[in-house]
Formats: C-alpha cells, sequence, structure tokens
C-alpha cells in the first residue's frame, strides 16, 4: 500500500508543479499581449484576396487624422468619423496574415488582415513582408485572462489536495 500512497504523492506533486509552470508561463504570454486601446479599430473584410479593396474603421478615436499602415498598402490617413477604402498590393501573398496598425493620439492597435487563398499559416517570407508582423497572440484583443487562469491552477490544486486526502483517508481507515 506503501507504494501506492507514493505513487499518487509523486502523481499529486508532479500535476501541481505542471500547473504553477503553466500558469507562469500563462503570465509570461499576457505580459507580452498588446494592451487594448482606448479607440476601436477594424478592417473589413478580415479575409482579402490580393488586388482586393477593404475598409479601414475606427472609433472613439478623437484626433482629427488617425494613421492606418500595413506592409501590403499604402499608409493612408483616416479622418474623425470617416472610414476609409484602401487596396490590398497585387502581390500580397496567398494564405499569409499581415499586420494592420491603427495610430490615433500616439497610440497603437494593430489587427490581422488573411490573403484568401494558399496555406493559413503565415509564411517567413509573407512575414518580413509586412514589416514588423507581430507574433505571439496575432492581434488578438481578447487573448489569455490571468485571472481564469488562476482560478483553473487553483482549483486543479483543490482537487489535487482532495485526492491526496481521500487516498490517506483510505489508507488510515484499512489498518495499513
Amino acid at each position: 500500500m506503501g507504494a501506492i500512497r507514493t505513487s499518487a504523492t509523486a502523481l499529486l506533486t508532479a500535476g501541481a508543479a505542471g500547473t504553477v509552470l503553466a500558469l507562469g508561463a500563462a503570465c509570461a504570454v499576457a505580459a507580452e499581449a498588446q494592451p487594448i486601446t482606448s479607440f476601436g479599430f477594424a478592417v473589413s473584410p478580415s479575409t482579402v484576396a490580393p488586388g482586393g479593396a477593404v475598409v479601414l474603421s475606427l472609433t472613439g478615436c478623437t484626433a482629427a487624422y488617425a494613421t492606418v499602415s500595413s506592409g501590403i498598402f499604402d499608409t493612408v490617413s483616416v479622418p474623425k468619423g470617416k472610414t476609409v477604402r484602401v487596396t490590398v498590393d497585387r502581390d500580397a501573398r496567398r494564405g499569409a496574415r499581415y499586420s494592420v496598425n491603427f495610430t490615433c493620439n500616439n497610440e497603437t492597435g494593430s489587427t490581422d488582415l488573411t490573403i484568401a487563398g494558399g496555406t493559413t499559416a503565415p509564411t517567413a517570407r509573407s512575414t518580413a513582408a509586412a514589416r514588423g508582423v507581430r507574433g505571439g497572440l496575432g492581434g488578438s484583443v481578447a487573448g489569455m485572462d490571468v485571472g481564469e487562469l488562476a482560478a483553473g491552477a487553483g482549483l486543479f490544486l483543490v482537487a489535487a489536495a482532495g485526492t491526496g486526502y481521500a487516498i490517506r483517508r483510505r489508507a488510515d481507515s484499512r489498518g495499513h
């Protein structure tokens, strides 16, 4: 019975250590994530064919003009309360994702624009052409939530402790 108790303890210890490592890694990734901007922005549609057109829009930007840039179209100024239609370069790599950067009052936010066709994963060549494509969360606004990860780790640790207690209690009740 001692071997079972030792195995269960080792398993619980390994699970707790794994949870702590995963939580630490998640916190590090969350720290690198871009902050949410004080203004909203969008590229519509979010997937376009090479040579196609997209509409760039901003909401809540208090500047007279905002700028939008990407490696697949010329930098444009967007007047307050307006939208701008731009044409994507015809040589944009099919299947690639390019970063589109919106700047308002010296604050920058970005989102991805996917080029239709080809593979869905970006390639080294396509990201180099985008001049500074951000890696990591892919421009998502609602990335990892550290609070949810911590709550999940806490629940795991409580379950692990409960399992350890139940195993020990079962062993003690058998008189071993």
